[in-house]
């Protein structure tokens, strides 16, 4: 099952922040995985990127050995883990992230586990952080941030900017 749950709350510091995040996951053997959410279109993106990760996995695919961070270079529709860190990474200054939380996957070894509800509001009352899936709505100035042209924009309305998002997502599979 794929979640995408849009939090809001303020970090003391990135690496402890990420290793507790890291912990939950391998204590429940999920894969999660959290994206600063400035970069975020819609749920349907990061939902398209975790359903590609899943993909590549299963094919062999893969460039990354954890679904989690496979699911991070679909999601900033970048190749290299460098890049999509810098891109839609969780940074210091951050105050609104994305968690995409991926469990009961049986061929996948780090998302077999399941994660319920339950936990999932404890692991975000634990690292203080709020739901607010508000982020999961993007616009015009986002989808410029994530690296779409002026000139991709203008060619299409904007009812269809959501499509060039999901088309960034999906590039990944040929850019590998």
């Amino acid at each position: 099952m794929i979640r995408v749950v849009g939090v809001k709350g303020r970090i003391k510091n990135r690496d402890d922040f990420i290793r507790k995040v890291e912990e939950y996951s391998k204590s429940l053997n999920v894969a999660i995985q959290v994206v600063d959410a400035n970069l975020v279109y819609s749920f349907n993106h990061l939902y398209s990127a975790a359903q590609h990760a899943i993909r590549a996995m299963r094919r062999g695919t893969n460039s990354m050995k954890s679904l989690a961070m496979e699911i991070l270079l679909y999601a900033a529709g970048e190749r290299q883990i460098k890049n999509a860190i810098e891109k839609i990474g969780v940074k210091e200054n951050s105050k609104s992230f994305v968690f995409i939380i991926v469990d009961d996957v049986a061929d996948i070894k780090d998302a077999r586990g399941k994660i319920s509800d339950k936990d999932i509001d404890k692991m975000l009352e634990e690292l203080h952080l709020f739901k607010n899936d508000s982020m999961l709505k993007g616009d015009k100035k986002i989808l410029e941030r994530f690296g779409i042209s002026k000139n991709e924009l203008d060619t299409v309305g904007e009812d269809r900017y959501e499509k060039l998002i999901l088309e960034k997502v999906a590039m990944v599979d040929i850019l590998k």
